[in-house]
C-alpha cells in the first residue's frame, strides 16, 4: 500500500510537471495565432497572469494528489467524472483567482467580476481546462494500470526468465 502512495504521489507530480509545460506551449502557440495576450487588462500588471496560471494548476495537482492518495490500489479506476471536475476546476479557479487579485489592487468589486467573467470566455481559459481534463484522465489511466505494483516493464526475452 505504502508502495502504491508514493508511486501515486510521483505520478501526480511528473503529471503536474507535464500539464505545466502543456500549458505553457498551448498558451504561447493560442497568443501566436490570435496575435492576443493572455491577459488582455493591461492595468492588470505582470503577476496576475502568472498567479492564475499557478492557481490553476495547483487545483489540478492536488485533485490528481488526492485521487492517487485515497482511493486504495483496487479500487483505482479511469474516472472521466473525476477528470471532468478537475479540467472544471483548473478553468473556474483560473478565472476567479484572477478576478480576485484584479479586484483587491484595484478596490473594485465589480472589476472582480468583468474580469473574471472575460476570463471565463478567453480561449486560453478553455485551453487550460481542456488540458487539465486529459492530464487528469491520463493520470487516473496510470493509476489504473498499477504499473507501480507490478513492476517494472519488461523486454519479451525477459519474461522467460524467474528472475525480479
Amino acid at each position: 500500500m505504502q508502495n502504491f502512495r508514493t508511486y501515486a504521489a510521483a505520478m501526480a507530480t511528473f503529471a503536474a510537471v507535464l500539464y505545466v509545460a502543456l500549458v505553457v506551449a498551448v498558451f504561447g502557440v493560442i497568443s501566436l495565432l490570435l496575435d492576443r495576450d493572455v491577459i488582455t487588462d493591461h492595468e492588470a500588471g505582470p503577476i496576475v497572469g502568472p498567479v492564475m496560471t499557478g492557481v490553476a494548476i495547483l487545483v489540478v495537482y492536488f485533485g490528481m494528489l488526492a485521487i492517487g492518495l485515497r482511493v486504495p490500489p483496487a479500487k483505482q479506476r479511469v474516472s472521466i467524472g473525476a477528470a471532468l471536475l478537475l479540467g472544471f476546476g483548473a478553468y473556474f479557479f483560473f478565472a476567479v483567482a484572477g478576478g480576485v487579485l484584479l479586484g483587491a489592487g484595484r478596490g473594485d468589486p465589480f472589476g472582480f467580476v468583468l474580469f473574471a467573467g472575460s476570463q471565463l470566455l478567453s480561449p486560453f481559459a478553455l485551453a487550460l481546462g481542456a488540458l487539465g481534463f486529459v492530464v487528469a484522465l491520463l493520470y487516473t489511466v496510470v493509476l489504473a494500470s498499477r504499473i507501480g505494483e507490478r513492476g517494472r516493464p519488461r523486454w519479451p526475452w525477459e519474461k522467460h526468465d524467474d528472475a525480479p
